[in-house]
């Protein structure tokens, strides 16, 4: 995908929920819930070291990161962004056990714009998905997707995407190309408190202030040029 692409698609990603908010009640912990249990916050996130994914999990998705945001003369690509860092650390946490999400069933699939229906949790769909994509590789390559040279890989990615590439039976190919390919972008576009976006590359590249306090001080510089310096959230937490 090319980077213009890439950038004018992300309002993709915007979701808006047509849930009533009359009597609407708060039910958090994680699914599926159980009345009487306590309340208790969620263990600090570790830091160091992979969290969830194997070395050889991590290494693939780095590459594939690489090949959805490769490298030039405006950013970072998507490896040396750190995405795979910041789906690593998700993964370990609650969006990669699918504490928000129900998941008593049943499962009956239904239309592209119902979402995913499994059982799977993100973390375990990263497992299965990544497992699948090196057997596909190996079947018609003879190596590991990590192994393919760069054209090869983007044969394999764009044959995912287009829902050729035969995954088995247990992995809905494009489902999976497109939460790769989701996850990527907000590990290149988020915070760099998450483990992405290195060096605020991304917000570098598209002018965005990042986490600011406020603009007061720039009110008074109506239509010149600012060339404001990105804030990260960690710089607001030392």
């Amino acid at each position: 995908m090319k980077r213009r692409e890439f950038l004018t698609s992300v309002a993709a990603l915007g979701l808006a929920s047509t849930l009533p908010v009359a009597d609407a009640r708060e039910v958090n912990g994680g699914q599926p819930w159980e009345a009487g249990q306590i309340n208790t916050p969620p263990p600090p996130p570790r830091t160091g070291g992979l969290q969830y994914l194997t070395r050889h999990e991590f290494d693939t998705v780095a590459a594939i990161a690489d090949r959805f945001i490769p490298a030039d003369e405006m950013s970072l690509g998507g490896k040396e962004a750190g995405c795979a860092v910041f789906i690593d650390r998700q993964l370990a946490g609650d969006y990669g056990n699918a504490v928000a999400l129900y998941r008593l069933g049943r499962f009956v699939k239904g239309t592209p714009e119902q979402g995913p229906q499994s059982p799977l949790t993100p973390a375990q769909r990263y497992r299965q998905g990544l497992t699948a994509l090196d057997a596909a590789t190996r079947a018609q390559y003879g190596q590991t997707f990590l192994s393919l040279n760069d054209d090869q890989q983007d044969q394999v990615l764009h044959a995912m995407e287009a829902n050729r590439l035969n995954m088995g039976a247990e992995v809905e190919t494009k489902v999976f190309f497109e939460l790769l390919l989701q996850n990527v972008r907000e590990g290149f576009l988020a915070d760099p408190i998450y483990g992405g976006n290195k060096e605020m590359t991304s917000w570098k590249m598209l002018g965005f202030p990042g986490a600011r306090y406020d603009f007061r001080d720039l009110l008074s510089k109506k239509g010149q040029k600012l060339n404001i310096i990105p804030t990260s959230l960690i710089d607001n937490t030392l």
